[in-house]
């Protein structure tokens, strides 16, 4: 099984490095965290295949991490001679119980180990064709794969045949699965495995005879007449209708599975994924150590998808799994504590965090845990009354509500902000937290001070220590005047009673909701609220 996998220059990953559980991986980001580009790197580095296809056939200047690539026109601009082309790296580091050729310590971290590298590198046989190539240095705009070389080797720095590499992966994409006749090779392996020769023999018998049935009938033999009649203008040969009788047309490939006497084709996109899924993983389960399986929850219900992660799991048991998903539910039924966060050239597994955040989000539920990793930005709030107010205020300043442009709202108890910020550290999340001041803005900044600092981390408070909850701020940004107006409220009440309603804790919801759905412009925001939605 594979212990590490060390990335460099490949893609968004730039440096990027990561320990594998040994049974199951559950890895979660955001579209673009690089999901498919780690799945892509470890198939590469395990079979130096990509797209299905040899990398030597597959080289483009877009496989290297764009940083690598400015850097590279930066230095040849400036002095093209010492400029280095720049290299893609990537290493499998085995479990200890590999041994043999694989093992060594030819590796970036010098460790005395098992393992694969694949490399593409500069071919110094093209060393006389690049010089000339870079003679005006102005005129470069792109790597020059053609003079690159791939180089796959083991760790003790040998080369090796694939059928001779002790690991084999298995790659499920979401988007190819190659089985556009699935049905019609899942009949094949069905009959291989059951049908004893004189079954075979009986159902290619009765195939040969219904493609002769249907030479001979008579309505067909009157369309080739009136065919022949009149001619055609593609030859002077007697053209007809008919089946094609060769040999790549055999009865097995032209059956196909019904489900509920619906055609496979024909059936929900869901149970086509989960067919195909199931497909890949009997085709190659039995030679390979490593299966990945990119996002199976596309197209499926809540229920298929429960019944789909179980035959998975129970199918792929004793392998060692990866499952990249944006499924809460997959990640729930697989166990948080496989949980791998993934945001570019930064990982993170849940069973890293600290003691006490570890449990904590060990008892959250999976969709609460999954909000903050998905989201292109997110604003941590004390409650649900909050959440609203954050909510209006970024509607009223952008006409559109914060997750139609991938920034979530998440409601969280304030003794649990630091536990999601402890993640958005690791990962580089951008997070904001809203939060009261209780009127001690010192002992705040204390509680935060390992985040003040943290560029993609802003906390955002009232500076006015009378004013220490978010109903106090509204009511001193908006007055008596125009809040007065937006509530349905005794019309005796006096400014003192009205202010005491609004900023009461009983009225928290009643106030949040009466202010989210008054019209644009009715309220101003707090300072520190705007301060939060800023983008």
């Amino acid at each position: 099984m594979i212990k590490k996998i060390i990335i460099k220059n490949y893609k968004q990953f730039e440096n990027f490095s990561l320990e594998l559980n040994p049974d199951i991986n559950i890895i979660v980001g955001n579209n673009e965290a690089g999901k498919t580009t780690l799945f892509e790197a470890i198939n590469l580095g395990l079979t130096q295949k990509l797209n299905g296809r040899m990398i030597a056939q597959e080289l483009t200047p877009y496989l290297f991490n764009l940083n690598a690539r400015d850097l590279y026109l930066k230095d040849l601009q400036e002095n093209a001679k010492t400029a280095k082309l720049p290299e893609i790296l990537i290493e499998i580091y085995f479990t200890d119980n590999i041994s043999g050729d694989f093992k060594g310590s030819i590796n970036s971290l010098k460790e005395d180990c098992a393992g694969v590298s694949l490399r593409i590198c500069f071919d110094s046989d093209f060393q006389k064709e690049y010089e000339k190539y870079i003679i005006e240095p102005e005129k470069v705009k792109e790597i020059p794969i053609e003079y690159y070389k791939v180089e796959w080797y083991s760790f003790a720095s040998n080369t090796f045949r694939f059928l001779e590499l002790p690991v084999k992966s298995h790659l499920i994409g979401n988007v190819e699965h190659r089985y556009i006749q699935g049905p019609d090779k899942y009949i094949a392996e069905l009959v291989g495995d059951y049908l004893d020769d004189t079954q075979k023999s009986l159902l290619a018998l009765k195939y040969r005879q219904l493609k002769e049935e249907f030479t001979s009938d008579e309505k067909i033999k009157n369309i080739n007449d009136e065919f022949k009649s009149t001619g055609t203008p593609i030859s002077d040969k007697n053209v007809q209708i008919s089946i094609d009788i060769s040999a790549k047309n055999s009865w097995d490939s032209i059956l196909s599975l019904y489900f509920d006497n619906i055609p496979f084709k024909f059936i929900g996109k869901g149970e086509q994924n989960s067919v195909k899924i199931k497909l890949a993983l009997k085709e190659k389960l039995e030679q390979s150590d490593i299966i990945m399986i990119e996002e199976p929850e596309t197209s499926l219900s809540f229920s298929n998808l429960n019944k789909l992660v179980s035959v998975i799991s129970k199918t792929c048991a004793g392998k060692q799994l990866l499952i990249s998903t944006h499924s809460s539910f997959v990640a729930n039924k697989t166990g948080i504590d496989k949980l791998i966060l993934l945001n570019k050239n930064e990982s993170f597994k849940i069973g890293d965090l600290s003691t006490d955040t570890y449990k904590y989000f060990k008892k959250l539920s999976g969709y609460d845990t999954l909000r903050m990793i998905l989201a292109t930005k997110s604003i941590l709030v004390e409650g649900p009354s909050d959440e609203l107010i954050v909510q209006k205020a970024y509607y009223d300043t952008y006409d559109k509500l914060p997750i139609e442009e991938g920034t979530d709202v998440i409601a969280v108890s304030s003794l649990a902000f630091k536990r999601f910020l402890e993640i958005a550290k690791v990962l580089k999340l951008n997070t904001v937290v809203v939060t009261d001041n209780d009127g001690d803005i010192e002992t705040l900044k204390e509680k935060y001070c390992d985040y003040l600092n943290e560029e993609n981390i802003k906390i955002c408070f009232s500076t006015d220590t009378s004013l220490n909850t978010l109903e106090p701020n509204m009511y001193a940004a908006n007055g008596y005047n125009k809040l007065k107006s937006l509530f349905t409220r005794p019309t005796n009440d006096t400014e003192e009673q009205f202010k005491k309603f609004f900023i009461s804790k009983n009225n928290k919801t009643e106030v949040a909701l009466t202010i989210f759905d008054a019209e644009k412009g009715a309220v101003d925001f707090p300072q520190y609220i705007k301060d939060a939605i800023k983008k």
